[in-house]
C-alpha cells in the first residue's frame, strides 16, 4: 500500500481512540447486554434465545449508527476545520486521501464488528458467532463506503446523515418490499403498481439487500453456510468498490 494511504488510514485510527470511540463502542456493549439479562430475566420460555435475539438485533442496528455517524462527523469536522485543505497542499493526491480515510475507517469497522460479536460467544455456538461478526464486518463496511461518499457529495453533516439513514432502511426491508409489490392483494394491473414494481426491481438491482446480511436467524436458529457468507463478502467488496470510486470522482470535481 502507498505511504501516503498508510499513514492517512494510521492517523485515522489515532483519532478514533483520542474521540473516545472505543469507550463509546464498550458503553454500548455494556448497556445492550444489560439490557439483554433484563430480557433473559422477564422471559417465560426460551430465556438464553430470546436475550441472543435481543443483543444481536439491537446492537446490529447500534454498530451501524456508531459508525456511520462517526465517519460522517470525522470527515465533517476536517471540512470545517479546514484540515482538509493543509493536506491537500502538501502535494497529496485526492485519490490517496480518500483510500486512506476508507483504510482507516474499514478497519474500525472490523474492530467494532469484533468487539460487538465477542458476547456472543458466550451466548450461542462459537461458528454462529463468528459468521454473525464477520457478516456484521461485511455489512459495515457498506455503511463506510456510502457515509464516506455521502458527506463528500453533501459536505453537510444532516443532509448527509439523512440519506444514509434512508438507503440503509431501504436497503433493509427491499426484499420484503419487492414480495408486497410482487404480491399486491388488489390493483395488481394497475399502471401505478406495474411502474412501482419496475421501479423496486431496478432498485433492487444496484442497491445491497441488507437484510441478508448478519442475521439474527444464525445465532438463534441455524448457523449459515459458509458459502453464503463468501457471497456476501464478495457482493460487500463490489458495493464497496463502486462507492469509493464514486466518491473519488465526485471528490476531483469540488473545488478547495
Amino acid at each position: 500500500m502507498n505511504r501516503q494511504i498508510t499513514t492517512i488510514a494510521r492517523y485515522t485510527l489515532l483519532e478514533a481512540r483520542r474521540t473516545r470511540l472505543p469507550q463509546l463502542v464498550l458503553s454500548a456493549i455494556v448497556l445492550l447486554g444489560a439490557a439483554g439479562f433484563f430480557v433473559q430475566e422477564i422471559a417465560v420460555t426460551e430465556s438464553t434465545r430470546l436475550q441472543t435475539g435481543f443483543y444481536a438485533a439491537t446492537m446490529r442496528l447500534t454498530g451501524v449508527f456508531i459508525i456511520g455517524l462517526y465517519v460522517l462527523s470525522s470527515v465533517a469536522r476536517e471540512f470545517s476545520d479546514k484540515g482538509l485543505d493543509v493536506a491537500l497542499a502538501l502535494d497529496l493526491p485526492r485519490s490517496h486521501y480518500i483510500l486512506g480515510k476508507l483504510a482507516g475507517f474499514l478497519v474500525i469497522g472490523v474492530l467494532v464488528a469484533i468487539a460487538v460479536s465477542m458476547p456472543l460467544a458466550l451466548l450461542a455456538a462459537p461458528g454462529a458467532a463468528l459468521q454473525w461478526g464477520v457478516s456484521l464486518a461485511f455489512e459495515l463496511a457498506i455503511v463506510v463506503a456510502l457515509s464516506l461518499f455521502c458527506i463528500v457529495t453533501f459536505s453537510q453533516l444532516m443532509p448527509a446523515a439523512s440519506f444514509v439513514l434512508a438507503f440503509y432502511l431501504l436497503a433493509r426491508a427491499l426484499t420484503a418490499v419487492r414480495l408486497m409489490s410482487a404480491h399486491p392483494l388488489t390493483g395488481a394491473d394497475t399502471l401505478s403498481h406495474q411502474f412501482m414494481s419496475m421501479m423496486m426491481e431496478g432498485l433492487a438491482l444496484v442497491m445491497p439487500a441488507l437484510d441478508a446480511w448478519t442475521r439474527t436467524a444464525w445465532l438463534v436458529d441455524q448457523p449459515a453456510v459458509w458459502t453464503e457468507i463468501g457471497v456476501l463478502a464478495g457482493q460487500s467488496a463490489l458495493y464497496v468498490a463502486l462507492l469509493a470510486g464514486a466518491t473519488m470522482f465526485d471528490f476531483y470535481r469540488k473545488n478547495f
